[in-house]
C-alpha cells in the first residue's frame, strides 16, 4: 500500500492521534500559521544576510507543508514516536520531521495557557497567574509533578540532582496550578527532581508575588509546609502530625481537618492527570534540554480544553 502525504495527514489528524479534535486542530493551524512564517522568513533572512530579492514563495517548496509540520509535532508530543515513523508515513527524510517537530514545539510553548471564560487571554508566567487570580477572585492550587527522565551519563556534573528521593529514579518536577475547579492554569518551575517542591516554587519568585497580592489564596499539600508558615494567612497546607503519645481526641481532630483539607485541594491532582495522558508526561525519553519545551507545549494544549470545562 502506497502511503501518500494527503492520507497521511487525514489518518494523522484524527483525534486519537493528536490529542485534540480535528475542529481545535483547525484553529490551531490558523493560529501558528503567521508566527511559524515570520520565524522562517526571519530565519532566511539571518542567512541572507539581508532583504529577500525575489518575491515571497519563489523557490522550492518545503517537503512538509505547515499544516503536516502541526499534525506530526502534535502526534510526536502525543506517543512519543520516533521521528523515523513519521517520515516514512510522509515519505521525507527523518531530519525533515526533526526540524519541523523542533519549529513547532517551540511555537506551542510560546502560546502560554488558556484562561477560563476569556478567549484570547493566555497566562505566560507566574506573575500572570497570580494578576488574574488577584482580579477574578480565584483561589490556586499548586501541586509538584514527578516525570522519569533518562539517567544522565557517567561522570557528567550534576548527574546526582535528577536523582529522586521520592520516586527513587532519575525524574524532572515541573509544578502545576490550576483554580478550584482544576483547570490548569499554569505549568512551570521545572526543576530536577532532587530539588524541594517549595523550593522550585521559591526560585521562581512566588514568595514576592504572594507579598505583591495579598488577597491571592493558595491550597498546597505538605510539600509547602514551609511556605504556609511564612504566609498563614494566603497558603493553607494540611496541619501537621500529631506527636506519638497525642490523645485519642487529638488524632480524630488532626483526621478530620486533614481531610477537609484534601478534599479542597485534590482538585489540582485532575490538573496534573491529563497532561499525564500524553506520553512524554509519563516517562520522557528525549533530550532533557527539550523537556521545558515539550511540557509547555503539552500543558497549553490541555489548558485550552480545560478552559472550555
Amino acid at each position: 500500500m502506497i502511503v501518500t502525504s494527503r492520507l497521511a495527514r487525514t489518518a494523522l489528524s484524527h483525534r486519537i492521534c493528536t490529542g485534540i479534535p480535528r475542529r481545535r486542530l483547525a484553529k490551531l493551524i490558523a493560529e501558528l500559521a503567521e508566527p511559524w512564517a515570520a520565524q522562517q522568513e526571519s530565519r532566511l533572512r539571518e542567512r541572507r544576510g539581508g532583504d529577500r530579492v525575489r518575491a515571497p514563495g519563489a523557490g522550492p517548496n518545503h517537503e512538509l507543508v505547515f499544516t503536516d509540520r502541526v499534525i506530526a509535532t502534535l502526534v510526536v508530543l502525543r506517543f512519543q514516536l520516533p521521528h523515523a515513523v513519521l517520515a516514512l508515513w510522509y515519505k521525507v527524510d527523518r531530519a525533515t520531521i526533526t526540524r519541523a517537530v523542533g519549529e513547532i514545539r517551540a511555537l506551542l510553548a510560546a502560546r502560554g495557557f488558556a484562561v477560563p471564560g476569556q478567549p484570547g487571554v493566555r497566562l505566560q508566567t507566574l506573575a500572570d497567574v497570580f494578576a488574574y487570580a488577584a482580579a477574578n477572585g480565584v483561589e490556586l492550587r499548586i501541586d509538584g509533578t514527578e516525570v522519569q527522565v533518562r539517567r544522565p551519563k557517567a561522570n557528567r556534573p550534576g548527574r546526582r540532582a535528577f536523582v529522586s528521593g521520592k520516586k527513587k529514579q532519575n525524574t524532572i518536577k515541573p509544578t502545576v496550578i490550576s483554580d478550584e475547579r482544576g483547570r490548569l492554569l499554569w505549568c512551570g518551575a521545572t526543576r530536577p527532581g532532587r530539588m524541594h517542591d517549595v523550593t522550585a516554587l521559591r526560585t521562581e519568585g512566588i514568595e514576592d508575588l504572594l507579598r505583591q497580592y495579598p488577597k491571592v489564596k493558595a491550597k498546597v499539600d505538605s510539600g509547602y509546609q514551609g511556605l504556609a508558615r511564612d504566609f498563614p494567612d494566603q497558603v493553607s497546607a494540611p496541619p501537621k502530625k500529631p506527636p506519638k503519645d497525642a490523645t485519642q481526641a487529638h488524632r480524630a481532630e488532626y483526621d478530620t481537618a486533614r481531610h477537609a483539607q484534601s478534599s479542597q485541594r485534590i482538585c489540582v491532582e485532575h490538573a496534573i492527570a491529563e497532561p499525564k495522558q500524553w506520553r512524554p508526561m509519563q516517562r520522557y525519553i528525549g533530550r532533557r534540554e527539550h523537556f521545558e519545551g515539550t511540557v509547555l507545549a503539552i500543558a497549553g494544549l490541555v489548558s485550552d480544553r480545560c478552559a472550555n470545562r
